[in-house]
């Protein structure tokens, strides 16, 4: 009977020291999801062209870092700010700051530039003519609907001297501050995401260049186009109390790094121009 005892004893022992190993087994698969836990989700939205693909092609660099980018895409240029400011995303990047500037005034917004990273020249193109000099008389020009492309649209004709305006520098101008129009210009406000749709039915249409790639027209087809001094870099925008998380620096500095100015240089071909020196 002692030597049964004995036997059941260490049978019992040697159950116990199998239950602390596999104990021991657990919590290491819980500390090494501990660790992976760690990584940090950041929810960016932006419009197809140029800018969800230069997020994508950052995935695989911010995924070493701990980051894990969700691209979240947009083909207007409401909402990627609206969802921003109810918290539905960490960032965005889409726009300038002229167009920031007015959102957060019309929308009683507090959203802020974090980093500018790429210039995209606005331009004017047409299904019908190859130069300025063939518009007609009573041409209709089709230009944004809101207040900073808008402007930049009267600004970049009036550079061109198609039209003259009060103040050139006025980032704001309408329609309203048009001082001469040589050419009785007609012009119709249209949505940005619209324009490209609608080249058939107007003599030219001022376009934002990511819809200008986006629908697949050669950039070189511009009647008229700005030049590197304009001042509309497009920036990663964020909200106050984010500006500086770990995360959202992370992606600023990936952002203007040399391998996302090759990207950009290379994918692109001038249609977008980093702005942004790297060291």
């Amino acid at each position: 009977m002692k030597k049964w005892a004995l036997a059941l004893i260490s049978i019992m022992l040697i159950a116990v020291v199998a239950a602390c190993g596999n104990k021991n087994t657990g919590d290491s698969a819980s500390s090494g999801a501990a660790e992976g836990s760690k990584e940090v989700t950041l929810r960016v939205g932006a419009t197809a062209v140029p800018h969800a693909e230069i997020l994508n092609h950052l995935k695989p660099i911010l995924a070493k870092e701990g980051v894990n980018l969700e691209v979240v895409e947009f083909t207007d240029y409401i909402q990627p700010n609206v969802q921003l400011n109810d918290s539905k995303l960490d960032a965005n990047y889409f726009q300038t700051k002229p167009y920031l500037d007015e959102q957060n005034k019309s929308r009683g917004m507090n959203l802020v530039t974090v980093q500018g990273v790429h210039i995209e020249p606005f331009g004017g193109y047409s299904k019908k003519y190859t130069s300025l000099d063939q518009l007609p008389d009573g041409a209709t020009i089709a230009i944004p609907n809101e207040v900073s492309n808008g402007a930049r649209a009267l600004i970049l004709l009036a550079n061109n001297g198609l039209i003259e305006l009060k103040d050139k520098t006025n980032i704001t101008s309408d329609v309203k501050d048009i001082t001469a129009n040589p050419k009785n210009l007609k012009f119709v406000p249209m949505d940005a995401a619209m324009l490209t749709r609608q080249l058939n039915q107007v003599d030219m249409a001022m376009i934002n260049m990511n819809y200008v790639l986006e629908a697949k027209i050669d950039p070189k087809s511009a009647l008229v186009v700005e030049d590197s001094s304009a001042p509309y870099a497009n920036y990663l925008v964020s909200r106050e109390d984010n500006k500086d998380s770990d995360a959202i620096q992370k992606l600023a500095k990936a952002l203007t790094s040399d391998d996302t100015k090759k990207f950009i240089e290379e994918q692109y071909k001038g249609a977008v121009i980093p702005a942004f020196e790297t060291k």
